[in-house]
């Protein structure tokens, strides 16, 4: 049933406080009701409290489990991961998020939270829309406390202008948040530990001030992460390749990957078909390690289709 066609599972909505409904009129998404602010879909996920299921009902977590080698391929029946080693996600931010810090692996255990690298893929920016990464040259612990105490986070903190098609690396430790009018794809390890160091005095959506972990935030934070930039895409379209996901930029036709390896393609603008099955913006399909040569032909809509293919290295 699973080795010559895609697989999609239904979409996780999370409300959140800075979120809004740009799923449901950049992308075309059906969200669960009318009125709330949803500011996250998690598109693949395999987590205890957030599980992603087909249209059949099959969860990824029983797919990683008991179908390994058909549906990720004989490279990765090695890993010991109980879990799909990736979440991925839509992020809509209509407001800010949080200042914020994941751990690295070195501290995530005695912080008892797990260590989370990610990625941004920016399929939307508002005119003026920033992203905060990192610190400015010089900022110490001791200079980042003192801007904590006075309210001026961001007077430390590095900007940058974001624009659509931009790419952000985030390794564990890195200090960052997205602000207001961006629409992210991130593809991140699968870990949902944020550390909140500095949340704009604001409240959540039950009307009380959100939780902050100032002192989790401070171990985690590299004091010596001064102004990163944006990728650069290379040749082959790779934006990022790490220990933990290998993602790259498509636009044009042709068979994605190879006969017994595992991709998952992220569409971020436009429409591109997979064999019979019609993928728009918005949508993740994972194909399966099963899948032929001729199965995995994807064929863009027009010229304004993009889509992500997100490996996990072997």
């Amino acid at each position: 049933m699973l080795r010559d066609q895609p697989i999609l599972f239904t979409p996780i909505y999370q409300s959140r406080v800075w979120g809004g409904r740009r799923m449901e009129t950049l992308l075309g998404a059906t969200l669960p009701d009318e009125t709330t602010p949803y500011g996250e879909a998690w598109t693949v996920a395999d987590r205890p409290e957030a599980q992603s299921v087909t249209a059949d009902g099959v969860s990824l977590h029983e797919l990683w489990t008991n179908h390994r080698e058909e549906v990720f391929g004989k490279a990765l029946l090695a890993s010991t991961s109980p879990t799909f080693p990736l979440l991925m996600k839509i992020l809509d931010a209509c407001d800010d998020l949080s200042i914020q810090v994941h751990p690295p692996a070195s501290m995530a255990a005695a912080l008892k939270g797990e260590p989370k690298t990610e990625m941004w893929f920016i399929a939307h920016a508002d005119p003026g829309a920033k992203i905060y990464a990192g610190l400015k040259p010089g900022v110490t612990r001791t200079a980042f406390e003192k801007a904590l105490q006075n309210g001026t986070v961001t007077e430390v903190v590095h900007v940058i202008e974001a624009r659509t098609g931009d790419c952000l690396f985030i390794p564990s430790g890195r200090v960052h948040a997205i602000g207001a009018g961006l629409l992210i794809y991130e593809i991140q390890q699968n870990s949902d530990t944020t550390y909140r160091v500095f949340d704009w005095n604001r409240v959540g959506l039950d009307g009380k001030p959100r939780a902050l972990h100032v002192q989790e935030s401070l171990q985690s934070i590299d004091f010596a992460d001064f102004e990163p930039q944006v990728q650069q895409i290379e040749a082959d379209g790779t934006l990022v390749k790490c220990d933990y996901f290998d993602v790259r930029l498509r636009d044009t036709a042709g068979a994605v990957g190879e006969a017994g390896e595992c991709v998952t393609l992220a569409v971020v603008s436009g429409e591109i078909s997979v064999g019979r099955v019609i993928l728009k913006a918005g949508d993740f399909a994972l194909l399966p390690a099963g899948m032929t040569l001729q199965s995995r032909e994807v064929k863009p809509a027009n010229a304004t289709s993009q889509w992500l293919e997100i490996r996990v290295p072997a």
